[in-house]
Parts: C-alpha cells; sequence; structure tokens
C-alpha cells in the first residue's frame, strides 16, 4: 500500500429495523456478498465488518442485526451487538424502510441515537418503491424528529444515490492510511462465510418459526486436492418436527439447500466443493449461552 498523505480513513456503523435493507446496503458497497439477506426478521445475528477501499479513501462499514425488542437470549445478544458498534465510529447509518409506518421500534432507536455524539445519517431506503410524490413529505416528517447530519433517500438493491451518500461520509473521516489491502472485503474468516451461506439457503427453504430456529456450524473444512474442497457441515434446530421440515420428504429439502448453497460456497472459495449436510436437533439452543457462542458467528 503506497503512501498517500491525503489519504482518508474511518468506520461507519449501521443500524435500523429488520428487514431494512442493512445487509444489502453493505453488500453493494463492498461489491460482493459478505452478508446474506432474506426477507427474514434476524437474519443478520453478528456484526460483520465490510471493507470499501477507492484510490484514496478506506472504509470499515460495520452490518449488525436489526434492533428489536428481544425474545430470548440469542435475541438479546443480537441486540447487544448492535448498539455495541456504535461507539467509536466516525458515522452512524440510520436505515429505514421508507415504505414502512413510523413505529416504536424507530422511536426506540431515535431515543438510543440522542445519547450519542456521533454524526447521523439518516439513509431512507426502498425509495424506488415509493410513490415520487411521497418522498418529500417522508423526508420533512423525519426532519421533525431529529436533527440528522444528513438524510439520503435511496436504493441499496439497485444502487440510487450510493455513490452521494459515500462522498458525503469520507468528508467525515480522517487522513489517516488504509488499514487494509486493497483485495480485502471483510474480516470474515471463509468458514464462516461458508456456514451463513448455509443459513442463508435454510431460512429461504422454510418457513414460520423455522427460520428463527436455525443455526449452522462447519465440522470440517478440508481440501482434498487443488480444485476440490470437502465441507461437512451441521445445521441446527430447537425442535425434532423442524429437523423433519428441513430434511423434507425424501430428504427433498435438505438436498435444494446443499445445491443452491453449493453454488455461492464454490463463487466463494473459487473451487469445486463436495458439500455434505445434516440435521440436528438441539432443544432450547438460542437460551443457552455455551451453545450460542459456538452456532451464532
Amino acid at each position: 500500500m503506497e503512501a498517500n498523505t491525503n489519504h482518508r480513513f474511518g468506520s461507519a456503523a449501521l443500524i435500523g429495523r429488520p428487514n431494512a435493507g442493512k445487509s444489502t446496503l453493505v453488500n453493494r458497497m463492498v461489491g460482493e456478498k459478505i452478508s446474506i439477506v432474506t426477507d427474514k426478521p434476524q437474519t443478520t445475528r453478528t456484526r460483520i465488518m465490510g471493507i470499501v477501499t477507492e484510490a484514496d479513501w478506506q472504509m470499515v462499514i460495520f452490518d449488525a442485526p436489526g434492533i428489536y425488542k428481544p425474545k430470548d437470549r440469542l435475541g438479546k445478544n443480537m441486540v447487544d451487538t448492535a448498539l455495541g458498534g456504535l461507539p467509536g465510529a466516525d458515522v452512524i447509518y440510520y436505515i429505514v424502510d421508507a415504505t414502512s409506518s413510523f413505529g416504536a421500534g424507530e422511536d426506540y432507536i431515535l431515543r438510543i441515537l440522542d445519547q450519542v455524539k456521533t454524526p447521523v445519517f439518516l439513509l431512507l431506503n426502498k425509495v424506488d418503491l415509493l410513490a415520487k410524490e411521497a418522498l418529500l413529505p417522508l423526508i420533512g416528517s423525519w426532519r421533525e424528529r431529529r436533527d440528522f447530519a444528513q438524510i439520503f433517500p435511496l436504493s441499496a438493491l439497485k444502487g440510487d444515490n450510493i455513490p452521494e451518500l459515500l462522498a458525503a461520509t469520507v468528508e467525515c473521516f480522517r487522513e489517516g492510511p488504509p488499514c487494509y489491502d486493497q483485495d480485502e472485503m471483510t474480516d470474515q474468516p471463509e468458514r464462516v462465510m461458508v456456514a451463513e451461506m448455509i443459513r442463508e439457503k435454510a431460512i429461504l427453504a422454510t418457513r414460520q418459526e423455522v427460520p428463527y430456529a436455525v443455526a449452522v456450524f462447519i465440522e470440517s473444512m478440508e481440501e482434498r486436492r487443488e480444485d476440490l474442497t470437502d465441507i461437512h457441515g451441521v445445521i441446527v434446530v430447537d425442535q425434532d418436527s423442524q429437523k423433519g421440515i428441513l430434511i423434507g420428504k425424501n430428504g427433498a429439502v435438505l438436498k435444494r439447500i446443499g445445491s443452491e448453497s453449493r453454488k455461492d460456497i464454490e463463487e466463494l472459495l473459487g473451487v469445486h466443493v463436495n458439500l455434505q449436510l445434516r440435521v440436528q436437533a438441539r432443544a432450547n439452543w438460542r437460551n443457552n449461552e455455551r451453545q450460542l457462542k459456538r452456532f451464532v458467528n
């Protein structure tokens, strides 16, 4: 990394309600899929660091779990993780689903933000789904609730207004060299990213309470030869009935999860993958601190 006296470096902490589009935004900014994305709340369970590098600046952005009222120890840990990323950030991104009504959850987050001195950018996401005449009144209503440093209407999915957001963010950064190599995009180990890719497909393959009960850990990940890696993973659920749903009739659901996961994993690793999956039921794992440390990446 060459020295650049005008180079800037900084970090952004991303918070918001579940399904506001946090992971989609991080993936868009980084340019690679480092956070899994589904339409189910609580998909992101831990803080994930993305790295965005340009010629004269570098940004670290933290994707955190959605903030909501937790119902178990897993949920409490997720909310604590989301709020724990605020101190030390140069900018806080507060992302909101522009198509959703203001409610108690948003009011709770605003009260949290009243306690921080860091500049807060309000990101009104999914404006591509909003009628044009509704945008200005929406911005006005949010301005009445808080004095944000900046407000950005955007579409994380389509990339609308992302360059403008990045330009304004960099203005908040201090001068300094990059801390990561140009080709680094996340701090997540490959093993963790593989587990998350499997969990994403398991979530998408199931409905109702099953997605929230799913965890994945990798038992082994070994290179058999230069172009082939063997991976053995375990999908963990709360109950035997959920185990049956994930396996499906004649193993059809589990096979689909494995097939769809394999595509993403092979793209990540750049080699062929022999993926073997099995399902385990472990009662009440979401309230067991020891199992949380093992299953939540």
